[in-house]
């Protein structure tokens, strides 16, 4: 029912939802939301503060342009330059609003699309955890949309563990596994949603800054903390970052990162924060 309720709220592959109707109205006016939303939002605007402009939910139009939307098509195109500029008074984290007291949203564009695509899946899984704890059960494990929580312990008394894949496209493998200690895990990556023209891979996480697919490939970045709606904000935030400086501000922000990194030789390594290394098995 909790998962439900996100999904009527917060989805953008269904017309009828809270976002959906939000997204098409051209008002400028403040906007009441639902509190879920409202949450979700503020959240998102945080992470996007601090990320630099990593994390920005007004991706929505530069996500249709790219084909990765629900608009998206079998034949995707590389957008012009053009039509990315034309895009840009619609986006930015300057061109919407969150009142959390007044419970509203403005657009300061009328065009403005939100999508909370690297949010609000983490979210439903922490409402989700919170109904279960609620019914009074205190160790299990959840898993929505490939990211996870486990809180308490596994009947025989071990941590509960999840698996970390190697960022290959055609093929899936174990590339570390990782014990969840009242923690949840995302994991963000171009490995699975993506698409090629002429040779060149153009994946589905867009860097809001420079409006196109992060420049990088074979690599992802899973994230640990004790609320999934940030482990999958961050996640993304991270992913767009990069290696290096991604890596540098989870360190400087106590963030609990694993970068998976294809090397020269086509390996692939581990690049973490210091705090992760006894939640790694050998």
């Amino acid at each position: 029912t909790r998962l439900d309720r996100i999904e009527s709220l917060m989805s953008t592959w269904d017309s009828t939802t809270e976002l959906s109707r939000f997204n098409r109205s051209p008002s400028t006016s403040p906007t009441p939301l639902s509190p879920e939303t409202i949450v979700v939002l503020a959240i998102a605007a945080e992470i996007g503060e601090r990320s630099g402009g990593a994390l920005d939910v007004t991706v929505g139009p530069l996500v249709a342009a790219w084909g990765f939307g629900p608009e998206g098509t079998d034949e995707p195109t590389r957008p012009s330059q053009a039509i990315l500029d034309s895009l840009s008074p619609r986006t930015g984290l300057d061109r919407i609003r969150v009142d959390v007291p007044g419970g509203t949203a403005t657009k300061l564009d009328p065009g403005v699309v939100v999508d909370l695509s690297a949010v609000a899946k983490g979210y439903a899984l922490d409402v989700g955890a919170e109904g279960v704890l609620r019914m009074g059960a205190t160790d299990f494990a959840l898993e929505v949309g490939g990211e996870a929580r486990g809180q308490g312990f596994r009947p025989d008394g071990s941590p509960w563990r999840v698996a970390v894949e190697a960022p290959t496209p055609r093929a899936r493998t174990v590339f570390r596994v990782l014990e969840l200690r009242d923690a949840a895990i995302a994991t963000s990556g171009d490995y699975r949603n993506f698409f090629e023209i002429e040779g060149v891979r153009y994946g589905h996480i867009l860097d809001p800054r420079s409006e196109n697919p992060v420049q990088w490939q074979g690599y992802s970045v899973s994230v640990l903390h004790p609320e999934a709606a940030r482990a999958d904000a961050w996640a993304t935030a991270l992913s767009v970052l990069g290696p290096e400086k991604g890596l540098g501000l989870a360190e400087s922000l106590g963030l609990t990162a694993l970068f998976v990194v294809r090397v020269e030789d086509g390996r692939y390594e581990a690049r973490h924060t210091s705090d992760l290394a006894d939640r790694i098995e050998p």
